[in-house]
């Protein structure tokens, strides 16, 4: 890494906050650069190469929102060799699943519908995509042959949602032919 422009004592007497500036001037950019030009040419792939909104966002829209945290793992496994890519790939997950999905719904302008279909296929599919993880993870690296299975399964699930709405009605169709459970009250 370089050396940095401070010593210790600066940054412990307030210089510390130009690195936040700085931080927070890169956030904004790299905001601004998705917002302007990444999504806009996304937008344009997806309707020229006619893909639903379903695998467009398990594929192109989800590549695009995880590019940061990859080039950090990257950045952080390949050039300072330091674990901070496993941590930053199991963070941004939860990081996505709780706090991007409540702030959606808390600042969302309408009321947002959700349906049953879409948190059981993701959960199942992530389910097992972790339960790989920790099976790769057991000898506490991750060799050629398990970094593909991983990736296969994640091709399994671009090409699940491919079939996605046929297989909800199916499911849906499966479930409406379960007999009905009817609690009694006293």
């Amino acid at each position: 890494y370089p050396k940095d422009l401070f010593t210790e004592c600066q940054i412990e007497d307030g210089a510390v906050i130009f690195h936040v500036m700085g931080m927070l001037y890169m956030f904004t950019a790299l905001a601004l650069i998705c917002d302007e030009f990444f999504v806009p040419a996304l937008e344009v792939i997806i309707e020229v190469t006619d893909i639903s909104d379903d695998v467009a966002g398990a594929t192109f829209m989800a590549a695009g929102g995880s590019a940061p945290e990859f080039f950090t793992s990257v950045i952080g496994v390949f050039i300072s060799e330091s674990q901070v890519g496993v941590g930053t790939i199991i963070g941004s997950a939860v990081f996505n699943v709780l706090f991007v999905i409540g702030m959606c719904a808390v600042f969302s302008k309408e009321l947002l519908t959700l349906t049953w279909w879409p948190l059981f296929r993701d959960v199942t599919f992530y389910s097992i995509g972790l339960g790989i993880l920790i099976v790769s993870f057991l000898d506490q690296k991750i060799l050629w042959y398990e970094a593909v299975v991983l990736f296969s399964w994640y091709i399994c699930y671009c090409l699940f949602m491919k079939i996605n709405e046929p297989m909800e009605k199916f499911v849906s169709a499966q479930i409406a032919k379960l007999p009905c459970v009817h609690h009694e009250t006293n």
